[in-house]
């Protein structure tokens, strides 16, 4: 509630919006007006780990979920919601407190971009699940109550600590999961591949359709307990793709008619 004015007394008025000192210096009753504050803050979880600079279609996910987050962030600013954001790597997790103002974009949006250069094939950062979880626990700082709370990852490194925090926030909040991925997850192209991870080199046989086949199952069975965890909090969870504009998914997503 915000304090808005204080003014006389009138017949039908709340008795307890009297202010006493204010009355009695007066000798005439005052009461106190307040409005409730419609607005809300938007918290958004970016996920800019080395897990995330992969792509095989248009995009690497480290920049759909930038897009994602970019696209989160104009619409709260829109209509006149507060933005933040928790953006982070495998090393490093930087929170941007939520304003309402075109300035508070771009302080989301400078934030992810200077993350997002970090990302390299050179790069000699190990790789860390548990960073997930541990941004996370920073959302929790910031998303106190009556808050949404835009998850954008590829939930690389879920676990029971990760659902204890999720539940923990949709206790007070609103959560929305927003899946990134990769058609290649999906739907495996049939022809060998040669995969690297900066320091050892693979050849994928992605020409064998038994292998095809182990990579489409290990994608079904990590999308299902994501969605599954997700659903037990009532909290939709989004796929969005490298492939295809990200905010046309989204409007797809929401039934939104294309424009």
């Amino acid at each position: 509630m915000n304090f808005e004015e204080l003014r006389k007394y009138l017949i039908g008025d709340d008795v307890r919006m009297i202010d006493w000192k204010v009355t009695a210096r007066t000798r005439s009753p005052y009461v106190r007006v307040y409005t409730e504050e419609k607005d809300r803050s938007v918290i958004v979880v970016c996920d800019q780990r080395m897990n995330m600079f992969w792509g095989t279609r248009e995009r690497l996910k480290s920049v759909t979920a930038a897009h994602a987050t970019a696209l989160a962030a104009w619409r709260a600013n829109a209509v006149g919601d507060r933005i933040g954001a928790v953006v982070f790597n495998d090393g490093e997790i930087r929170v941007v407190k939520p304003q309402r103002s075109q300035k508070g974009v771009m302080a989301v949006l400078d934030t992810v971009v200077h993350f997002n250069a970090q990302l390299n094939v050179e790069s000699e950062e190990e790789q860390s699940p548990g960073s997930l979880n541990e941004a996370l626990k920073k959302a929790l700082q910031v998303a106190t109550h009556d808050m949404l709370v835009v998850i954008v990852s590829d939930f690389f490194g879920v676990d029971k600590t990760t659902e204890k925090l999720v539940a923990k926030m949709a206790q007070h909040n609103d959560v929305i999961g927003l899946l990134v991925t990769d058609p290649v997850r999906e739907n495996p192209q049939s022809k060998r591949v040669t995969a690297s991870d900066g320091k050892l080199q693979v050849e994928l046989p992605f020409d064998k359709a038994s292998i095809r086949e182990k990579v489409r199952e290990s994608y079904r069975n990590e999308r299902e307990s994501i969605t599954h965890f997700m659903r037990k909090l009532s909290a939709p969870l989004l796929e969005i793709s490298n492939e295809g504009d990200v905010v046309e998914q989204v409007r797809k997503h929401l039934g939104v008619p294309a424009r």
